[in-house]
């Protein structure tokens, strides 16, 4: 096993790989703590951080690629970070090629989308404090991703969770952007608690969370404890990767910023739950059963998005609803075994190219559409976007797995490893998978001619604050990165799997990965049922939107299947019934007992003692008639008692 080999000291490039980090945290101190006079020019810092950061990563990879397979995996240690009684945890990082590959997306892509950010929030009075939290987030995931132990990780994880929920709760007018920020903040909290419990398993067996000493003596642990350490970790992934049942917070995370929106479901906060789990193959591979469970997740998780994504007439929810969906593609393939563990990491990243496009695409129409996101108001706008609607549909065909773009090579290669389960894994598994096809492409079509084609529906209308609609395409700064995305959307699927380039690269920090050589489907005949069922999926978007007038105005839903899916498949009522209002009524009963009880108890007793005090303060008259006879009662009373003894 990968993990197992030796870990070599970090030299050469290896060891200023803590620049990565220090690039935009330093950025990030500086224009949250620099104040107005960073105004002019924090943007501008704001990218060049991450620029440097990209460039430095660039240079780790080749220096990485000139070594041995067997030294690819190194150790720094930076400094000693917890050192108390038998917790000693430093402050390490961890570069391998996993870690470089998520480095590479993390700030490649995230350059190209703080570059269009300058574009997008120029209006935006708060730019420098929006670029500041931007470079914590950054940061965050990148400490998250680069740490080599899971205390680090967990350090990075909780760093993302706070700078999302300050990116998502940006407009603080807006009470629904405030809502949404404590949903996604709390809801990841629920996934914390899982992934907190695996470290404290982890340390109690044990004694250490470095990866390299927990991987190296796994063989200590008994068989139940490993699958309750795969199930607590998949707890942990779900809430940060917006998994079932944890999926409800992300797509309302799209209150924040267009540019946010793309960061967090592009190339930071959702693949830290499938990088999660990839980093803890070695767990994994040693259960069966906490494979399994992820697998369902996944296989549950990318219909679930799916469906809820052919009915909303929102944009950005329609794309947050396919993050969900394709990251559920990834937790289907890391759950797959060996070879499964690439395959989701090549998917994440040609997803990290195709989405982003397509997330900073809508931004592009929302900016000019007076921020409207609802679709049912746009139409036509390939003739006044023209750069736009070619950016975005390169993105497009590649999400939807048109032949020999990137989502071809990375989501059908996961569907094949799926049938190549053995029994009856192989037909439930990939038949979810091959039904998500047709799915994605339905609601990605339903966009795109509810977008860009028909009736330009905009001119007779007017936006909510009574402006009129005037459709333009938007600058270079922002048209820029859309274009190179588009050309990641078409090469990069092509790039990491031609010649097993990307499972190669990846063998020293998975293991050995081997494919399945069961096929419940002929090689053959699986190219042509994924693209005949994108086909049918097109076709359908177009029987039900393309060839009929879009009423500006949504009907009302017809059927139930419909209506649940407008209602996002009732997950909300479902948390609702089952967490919120038992939390709410669980709270509700101990402040009862808390007002009631204890503070009762406590307040009984004060009482007691202050009425007592008061009654015994009126016997100090100050008259010494009054302690004379005082004094007389209680000689009486003495002098009763001990006759009373006495002659008892």
């Amino acid at each position: 096993m990968a993990e197992a080999q030796k870990v070599h000291e970090a030299s050469g490039a290896a060891g200023g790989a803590w620049l990565l980090v220090a690039f935009p945290l330093i950025g990030a101190a500086v224009l949250l703590l620099g104040g107005k006079v960073t105004n002019a020019w924090g943007h501008l810092l704001g990218c060049a951080t991450i620029i440097a950061s990209f460039v430095y990563g660039v240079v780790l990879f080749f220096s990485s690629t000139g070594l041995p397979e067997s030294e690819r995996v190194q150790n720094l240690h930076v400094f000693d970070w917890i050192p108390v009684g038998n917790l000693q945890v430093d402050f390490g990082l961890r570069i391998d090629p996993l870690s470089i590959s998520f480095v590479l997306l993390i700030t490649g892509v995230g350059a190209l989308i703080h570059i269009y950010s300058v574009g997008y929030m120029a209006d935006d009075p708060d730019r420098r404090r929006f670029f500041g939290y931007f470079n914590l987030f950054v940061a965050a995931m990148l400490i998250l991703v680069l740490g080599n132990s899971f205390v680090t990780l967990y350090l990075g994880w909780e760093g993302v969770g706070l700078a999302s929920y300050l990116l998502i709760g940006w407009y603080t007018n807006r009470p629904s952007a405030a809502t949404a920020a404590k949903k996604a903040f709390l809801m990841n909290r629920v996934g914390d608690v899982g992934l907190a419990l695996a470290i404290f398993i982890l340390f109690s067996q044990l004694g250490t969370t470095q990866y390299t000493q927990v991987f190296a003596n796994l063989d200590k642990l008994s068989s139940p404890t490993i699958t309750a350490l795969c199930i607590l970790l998949l707890l942990g992934a779900c809430g940060k990767s917006g998994q079932v049942p944890l999926q409800a917070w992300l797509p309302d995370a799209m209150e924040g910023p267009t540019p946010v929106s793309a960061l967090i479901h592009a190339a930071t906060m959702v693949t830290a739950g499938v990088y999660l789990i990839a980093r803890s193959n070695p767990i994994y591979s040693l259960s069966a059963d906490g494979r399994l469970v992820v697998t369902i997740v996944g296989a549950v998780t990318l219909l679930f998005g799916s469906i809820v994504g052919c009915a909303y007439d929102d944009i950005k929810k329609v794309l947050a609803y396919s993050t969900v969906s394709q990251i559920g593609y990834m937790m289907l393939a890391v759950g797959l075994g060996p070879f499964g563990f690439a395959l989701g990491i090549m998917h994440l990243l040609t997803h990290g190219f195709f989405k982003a496009g397509l997330f900073l695409g809508a931004g592009s129409v929302m900016h000019a559409m007076n921020d409207d996101v609802d679709m049912r108001r746009y139409g036509g706008l390939w003739r006044v976007m023209p750069i736009t609607f070619a950016t975005f549909g390169l993105g497009y065909l590649a999400l939807i797995g048109f032949p020999f773009l990137s989502g071809y090579f990375s989501k059908d290669a996961i569907i094949e490893a799926a049938f190549g389960q053995e029994g009856w894994r192989g037909w439930v598994f990939g038949g979810a998978a091959l039904l998500g096809v047709a799915l994605t492409a339905f609601y990605m079509t339903r966009l795109m001619f509810m977008t860009f084609f028909g009736k330009q529906r905009w001119k007779e209308l007017k936006s909510e604050d009574g402006r009129d609609y005037h459709p333009h395409e938007a600058g270079p700064v922002m048209w820029g990165p859309m274009a190179v995305l588009a050309v990641g959307s078409v090469g990069a699927g092509a790039f990491f799997a031609l010649g097993d380039r990307l499972v190669d690269w990846l063998t020293p920090s998975l293991g050995t990965l081997h494919q399945s050589e069961n096929h419940t489907i002929p090689e053959g005949l699986m190219p042509v049922l994924t693209i005949g069922l994108m086909v049918v999926g097109v076709l359908l978007a177009w029987l039900v939107v393309g060839r009929r007038e879009v009423p500006v105005v949504k009907p009302d839903p017809v059927s139930f299947p419909v209506r649940a899916a407008r209602k996002d498949l009732y997950g909300n009522a479902l948390n609702e019934v089952l967490v919120a209002r038992p939390g709410t009524w669980l709270t509700r009963a101990l402040v009862y007992v808390d007002n009631k009880g204890v503070d009762g108890l406590v307040n009984g007793i004060a009482a007691g003692f202050g009425g007592s005090s008061g009654r015994l303060r009126r016997l100090q008259t100050g008259f010494v008639r009054s302690y004379a006879a005082s004094m007389l009662a209680g000689s009486i009373l003495v002098l009763i008692a001990f006759l009373a003894v006495r002659y008892a």
